[in-house]
C-alpha cells in the first residue's frame, strides 16, 4: 500500500517550476561533475546580469509553484544577488504565494545573519551540502568545512525561519567506517532538519575521483554503499522521515516541491549555464563554457545550445524513468505493461525488483532502480 505523502509526491505533475544555476564554488570537490567553476570570482557580478537577462527575455509563462537555485554553491554570490535574480522570476513569470523556493548552500556560506538575509530575499526552503559530520570524511570528500562548522549551519538555517530546512549526506567513501557514517545519520537527526537526503558516493568519468580511482585509489564497494542506504532508511525511518524517493527523507508536507515536479515529469523552466529545461514537450539544454554563456547572453543570442522534441513514445519511456524514482513508483501506463511483459520485466518481476501495486509500477528495491531504467530504455515501442 503506498502511503498518502508518497502518493501526493507522486502526483505533482500540475507543478509549475524554474531551475536557476548558480556555477561557482570555492573549489570544485573530486567526486563533483556537474557545472561549476573555481577561481572565477572575477565574473560573478558579470554572470548575473547574464542570468537576469535570460530571465528578462524568457517566453512569459504562469506563477511558479516552485523555484530552485542549484549549483555549484549559489550560497556564494550573497543573498542581493539571489534577490534580484528572484526578483526578475516574478516580474517576468510570478512565483506562487504559497511557492516554495529552494536554495542550495554550503555550511560555512550559512550563519545566522546571512540566513535571515535569505529568508528576507524569498527564500521558503535551504538544502545543505553538509555531506558527512565526520572531519575525517569530510577531508576525503574534499569539504571546505567541518563537523563543528555544519552544526552551525543547521543551527542557524532553523533558527532564521525557513520553512524547510534539508541536510544532504554522502555514503560510501573509503574513509567513512558504519560507526562514522551512523554518527553523521544520529547527529543528523538530532539537529531535527525537516528533510535529509542520503547520496552513495559515485564514480563519474571525468571527475577528480575517476581519474584518482584509474590510478589505484580505492573505489567506493557496492556491498558496503547497500548496508549504509538500509543504516540510513532503518535510522530516518525511526526518527519520522517518511523515504518518498531513492534518495530522499521528509517529515510530512516537507518533501521538495521541485523535485517531485521533475520527477512527475512536470514542465519546468531553466535559467543559467547548463541547465535543462522542459517546455512544451521540448527539453532544452544550455551551454556549458563559462565565457561562451556569457558571450552568447551578452549578444542576445541566448544559451541553449540543444534542443529535442519528447514526444510519443520516447515520452513514455522518459515519464517511466523519472517517475519509478519515488516511493510511489509511477502509473503503469504503455510503458509500465510493456515491461512487465517483456523477458527483462518478467525477470525483474520474479526477483522481487518490480512490482505492480495499485495501478502503478514500483520498484520495490531501490538500490536496483538502475537495473529497471535500463531494461526500460530497452523497450521497443508497442507494435
Amino acid at each position: 500500500m503506498i502511503s498518502a505523502a508518497s502518493a501526493a509526491v507522486a502526483e505533482a505533475s500540475g507543478l509549475a517550476s524554474a531551475y536557476v544555476h548558480i556555477p561557482f564554488c570555492a573549489r570544485i570537490c573530486p567526486y563533483c561533475d556537474f557545472t561549476v567553476v573555481a577561481g572565477r570570482d572575477d565574473v560573478v557580478n558579470r554572470y548575473i546580469s547574464a542570468l537576469r537577462r535570460e530571465i528578462a527575455e524568457s517566453a512569459p509563462w504562469r506563477p511558479l509553484d516552485a523555484v530552485f537555485v542549484g549549483g555549484g554553491t549559489p550560497s556564494r554570490v550573497g543573498a542581493d544577488r539571489l534577490g534580484g535574480l528572484l526578483e526578475e522570476i516574478r516580474g517576468r513569470h510570478g512565483i506562487a504565494i504559497d511557492a516554495e523556493v529552494t536554495l542550495e548552500a554550503n555550511p560555512e556560506d550559512v550563519d545566522l545573519v546571512g540566513a535571515r538575509a535569505l529568508v528576507a530575499a524569498g527564500f521558503t526552503r535551504i538544502s545543505l551540502g553538509v555531506q558527512s559530520f565526520d572531519d575525517e570524511v569530510l577531508a576525503d570528500l574534499g569539504r571546505v568545512h567541518d563537523a563543528e562548522r555544519a552544526v552551525a549551519a543547521v543551527g542557524a538555517a532553523l533558527a532564521a525561519g525557513f520553512g524547510s530546512v534539508s541536510v544532504d549526506l554522502i555514503f560510501g567513501s573509503p574513509a567513512e567506517s558504519d560507526s562514522s557514517w551512523l554518527a553523521s545519520l544520529r547527529t543528523a537527526v538530532d539537529l531535527e532538519p525537516h528533510h535529509v537526503s542520503t547520496y552513495a558516493l559515485t564514480v563519474e568519468p571525468g571527475t577528480v575521483l575517476w581519474k584518482e580511482v584509474r590510478h589505484g585509489a580505492s573505489e567506493p564497494d557496492a556491498d558496503v554503499q547497500a548496508d549504509r542506504w538500509d543504516m540510513a532508511v532503518s535510522v530516518l525511518t525511526a526518527a519520522g522521515y517518511e523515504r518518498y524517493e531513492v534518495s530522499n527523507h521528509a517529515r510530512v508536507g516537507h518533501h521538495c516541491r521541485y523535485n517531485a515536479a521533475v520527477w512527475a515529469h512536470a514542465e519546468y523552466l531553466a535559467f543559467g549555464l547548463g541547465a535543462h529545461g522542459y517546455r512544451n514537450g521540448v527539453r532544452t539544454v544550455n551551454v556549458r563554457r563559462l565565457d561562451t554563456y556569457l558571450d552568447r547572453v551578452e549578444r542576445g543570442m541566448g544559451p541553449v545550445q540543444a534542443s529535442e522534441e519528447v514526444g510519443g513514445w520516447a515520452a513514455e519511456q522518459e515519464r517511466l524513468l523519472v517517475g519509478l524514482r519515488r516511493t510511489a513508483g509511477a502509473v503503469l501506463g504503455e510503458g509500465g505493461i510493456e515491461l512487465l511483459r517483456s523477458d527483462w520485466g518478467r525477470r525483474l518481476v520474479d526477483h522481487g525488483v518490480v512490482a505492480e501495486v495499485d495501478d502503478r509500477l514500483v520498484v520495490t528495491r531501490p538500490l536496483l532502480t538502475d537495473e529497471v531504467l535500463r531494461a526500460i530504455l530497452a523497450l521497443e515501442p508497442p507494435a
